[in-house]
This record gives structure tokens, C-alpha cells and sequence, in this order.
């Protein structure tokens, strides 16, 4: 059942399910969602008042989890346009020409097509033809560090995601968006770096933050350059 509570200026909403279990349980999902499992014969008013008290918890979850929401603005590809690659900037230099072609010159990404159309599918063909070798070549000195803790992730795949610029499965996959490939290299560090340590702990527990802050010290400012990078 939906259920909310106000916490200072804050609404948290929340889907509370009761459960055959001894405690309660509170889990915040990518999407911010927040879910709330309760013992069976658990009053309703012992329950809010157990949110409200984790409150500050949830927050920062979610607050956590949007620094993984991608919100660049949609790009019209059009000559002069700025686009990110690799934390700098770069402005679409477009020459018409049939032999299609994609590459850095100078303070330009130069764009050789026939005609407008073909623009947008060669610089998209291009930051995923550079994010495959870039974070290949970034990922496996942290995936030979990861293995003393018998860590060692079954592969390093790339997927376009809407909400997220990494995830992991069950199995051990890490999964990262394309998009990463516009950010600094210490951002894409932190991703990989925050799935691995997601390979060891599944949740966002103090084990998971002190884990993360012994394998990358200054994971926070990165989290942060790549929220205001990207936003």
C-alpha cells in the first residue's frame, strides 16, 4: 500500500508490504522508489514513525542514486554545437564529403558526411567505437586490484541505460553507458570502481561507502564533477 510521511520540508513516499519476518526492512531502488517490508500485526503509526527515523538514510540514497541519471539535453548535431568527450569540449566541425569519417582535430570533432543526416549516427558510432577501448583500458587495472578481494567480474559490457551510467548483474557483469565516454577519466574510474565494490556488497551499507572510499579516497568529488559535467 502507498504510504508517506513528511520529514522537515520533505515528502517521502513509500510501498509498504507486510511480510512473515521479525523486523523491518527498508530498500531505495535506482528509480528512488522506496519500499518498506513489515512484520506481520506491525501498527501502522510504529512503522512511520521507524521511516521517519531512517529518513535521513533514505535521502542521501536517493540523492545517491540521481548523480546516475544522464541529463545532458537531447543535441541537434548541427555545425558549432558543443559536445563533451572525455571531460573537455568540442565544437562539431561538419565538411561534406562522401567518404565518412569521424575524428578530433584541434578544439573540433570534424565530421566528413554526405549530407546532415549521416551526422548524428557517425559521432554516436564514434564516442562508442572510443568508449569500448577507453573503458577496456581504464577497467583492467582496477579489475586486477579488485582481485584480492576474489572479485572478478565475468564481463565488461556496454548499454545504452536512460537512468544509469553503470550497473552490475547478479552473475558478476558490469554493464556501463556509452555515454560515460564524455566525462573525465577519474568519473569513469568511479563508476567502474562503484560496480566492483557492488560485486561485494549488493547494497549501499557503511561497508559498501568504506570499501568504496579505501579503493578511491576522493570517490565524492568525482561523483559530484560528473553531476555538474553532465547535468
Amino acid at each position: 500500500m502507498d504510504q508517506s510521511i513528511q520529514f522537515g520540508s520533505r515528502t517521502i513516499s513509500f510501498y509498504l508490504i507486510y511480510a512473515n519476518r521479525k523486523t523491518m526492512g527498508i530498500t531505495v531502488s535506482p528509480d528512488s522508489s522506496v519500499l518498506v517490508k513489515a512484520p506481520e500485526g506491525a501498527s501502522l503509526d510504529k512503522i512511520r514513525e521507524k521511516v521517519r527515523k531512517k529518513a535521513p538514510w533514505i535521502l542521501k540514497q536517493q540523492s545517491f542514486f540521481l548523480s546516475f541519471f544522464p541529463k545532458t539535453p537531447p543535441k541537434k548535431f548541427i555545425a558549432g554545437e558543443t559536445h563533451l568527450y572525455l571531460g573537455r569540449q568540442y565544437r562539431l566541425k561538419i565538411i561534406r564529403g562522401d567518404d565518412e569519417s569521424v575524428k578530433l582535430k584541434g578544439k573540433f570533432i570534424e565530421v566528413t558526411a554526405p549530407d546532415h543526416s549521416r551526422v548524428k549516427p557517425l559521432v554516436k558510432g564514434w564516442y562508442l567505437q572510443n568508449a569500448k577501448s577507453k573503458f577496456t583500458s581504464v577497467a583492467e587495472p582496477l579489475i586486477q586490484r579488485f582481485q584480492v578481494y576474489n572479485v572478478h567480474p565475468s564481463s565488461v559490457i556496454l548499454r545504452e541505460m536512460p537512468s544509469r551510467w553503470g550497473s552490475c548483474t547478479p552473475k558478476g557483469k558490469i554493464i556501463l553507458n556509452p555515454e560515460l565516454i564524455k566525462a573525465p577519466k577519474g568519473c569513469i574510474e568511479y563508476v567502474i570502481i562503484h560496480e566492483l565494490c557492488h560485486l561485494i556488497h549488493h547494497d549501499h551499507t557503511q561497508k559498501f561507502i568504506d570499501l568504496q572510499s579505501r579503493e578511491m579516497p576522493d570517490w565524492e568529488k568525482w561523483k559530484q564533477k560528473l553531476e555538474r559535467m553532465l547535468a
